[in-house]
């Protein structure tokens, strides 16, 4: 494999629509799906009313990498290896000699393997990935205060009212029915929440497709929520944009699930064909489908036997893992983590190390005033990429690699803190890539991360 990633090597490009394509004001969304999660609870379910309740401080406690360890009510966050490097149980954390309490002296989580080698949920653990789902973090935590406040003990019983409080909100009829809160909040103000694409980003997706690459969306969001921030955030000719869009993916089982993978259908104001196609036959907007189907599309769109594709995403689970350990894909990951770090967010004339700020518009606009974004560093769980492991309680030992930033290098060819980041950019560049005979700090562009900086030191 060379040594660089270049898109102008790449036949198709595809783009996953939310947090990748479509970037989110993270603290008015996240302030949303929390309130839409903790009021189903609440109205639905019986749970104390102080859930609805949260302090700008309470939010250092949502952090991106988080695994919700279901056997032990706890919230750990792993080393590359599976070590327990902190961990909380509700709000709380827990010293080193709980961790050791429960995860033994080497404080090893005995369900690494599995999570490390599939990426797949299960009914012993829940990996927070993506910021549709993190509030639920949170939410988590403050539901086991509540229960240890009532003297309730901890099982995996309140889990099953979680998953009911997501299912309420992002069930795939929820858009149009307007039920729950998340969907109808964001139709009735779409700039609240949504952020829209630079010119230059337009502009960046028009030449790629003009200059002969197949251009694909393929999005897990159902086709009418799919509209709404397309049009939002691209135009309302942003269906020219694309060769092929793909909607109610799945994801990752629209990668994972060969041979036994969902058919693509077809939509009819936004509902979906009952009869599933045996092939995809022509570029156009589909509904469910699976990778396999749409790489036949692809050879003959190309006429390549083997395209080569890329696919941008901002998911480990639903995206990086899944595209390149099935489709063997190149990826490209967004990882706004780094904006918390340090690392600009677009190339418009930022300098290296400065600090993208939010918006101005958006200043004062929302009551945001003292809550931590979700993408920056966290007082409590520390970095996303690296983290000081405390030996004892006195002694400091070595940082480690957490093992969300293992995977990025693992699964994806370049990390960048935003697609904005590189429209400007000629086709051709050529980005070093991640690769394990390459320092941990090559294959982020425009720099690395502050701490991984701190810890290995300028990129050579």
């Amino acid at each position: 494999m060379s040594e660089y990633f270049c898109l102008s090597e790449c036949d198709v490009i595809g783009f996953d629509l939310d947090h990748t394509l479509c970037r989110y004001h993270l603290k008015e969304t996240s302030k949303l799906i929390y309130d839409s999660f903790a009021r189903y609870l609440v109205e639905h379910k019986g749970y104390d009313r102080d859930l609805l309740t949260l302090t700008p401080a309470t939010w250092d406690f949502c952090f991106k990498g988080l695994v919700v360890d279901l056997e032990d009510g706890n919230l750990i966050k792993l080393a590359e290896d599976g070590t327990v490097l902190r961990a909380s149980h509700g709000t709380t954390c827990l010293s080193t000699e709980e961790i050791i309490k429960h995860y033994g002296p080497k404080r090893e989580w005995k369900h690494f393997d599995s999570l490390n080698t599939s990426y797949t949920r299960s009914a012993k653990y829940y990996f927070y990935d993506n910021y549709f789902d993190l509030p639920g973090a949170l939410l988590c935590a403050r539901v086991v205060d509540m229960l240890h406040k009532r003297g309730n003990e901890v099982t995996a019983d309140f889990w099953k009212d979680i998953v009911a409080a997501i299912d309420h909100n992002y069930n795939t009829s929820a858009f149009k029915e307007d039920s729950g809160w998340y969907f109808p909040s964001v139709k009735r103000d779409p700039g609240r929440y949504l952020e829209p694409c630079s010119d230059s980003l337009k502009a960046w997706l028009r030449a790629m497709k003009n200059s002969g690459k197949v251009l694909l969306l393929i999005t897990s969001s159902h086709s009418d929520y799919c509209r709404l921030v397309c049009d939002h955030i691209l135009g309302k000719d942003f269906e020219e944009l694309f060769d092929v869009i793909i909607t109610n993916a799945l994801k990752p089982g629209f990668f994972s699930l060969v041979p036994q993978q969902r058919p693509f259908r077809t939509l009819v104001n936004d509902v979906e064909e009952s009869e599933g196609l045996p092939l995809l036959d022509k570029p156009g907007w589909y509904s469910q489908g699976n990778w396999p189907h749409l790489h036949e599309l692809l050879k003959r769109m190309t006429g390549k036997a083997d395209p080569k594709v890329v696919y941008f995403g901002d998911s480990m689970r639903s995206d990086m893992f899944p595209a390149s350990s099935y489709g063997k894909w190149e990826t490209v990951m967004i990882v706004e983590e780094m904006e918390g770090e340090g690392v600009p967010r677009s190339s418009g004339g930022s300098k290296p190390g400065d600090v993208q700020l939010e918006p101005l518009e958006k200043k004062g606009k929302y009551d945001n005033q003292g809550m931590k974004t979700p993408s920056a560093s966290s007082e409590q769980w520390g970095s996303y990429f690296v983290d000081m492991h405390r030996e004892t309680e006195d002694e400091e030992g070595p940082s480690r690699l957490t093992w969300c930033c293992h995977s990025i290098h693992t699964y994806s060819s370049l990390a960048i803190p935003s697609v904005e980041a590189i429209v400007d950019l000629p086709l051709d560049y050529q980005f070093p890539r991640f690769s394990p005979h390459k320092p941990s700090t090559t294959g982020y562009y425009p720099r690395p991360p502050d701490s991984l900086l701190k810890k290995f030191g300028s990129v050579p």
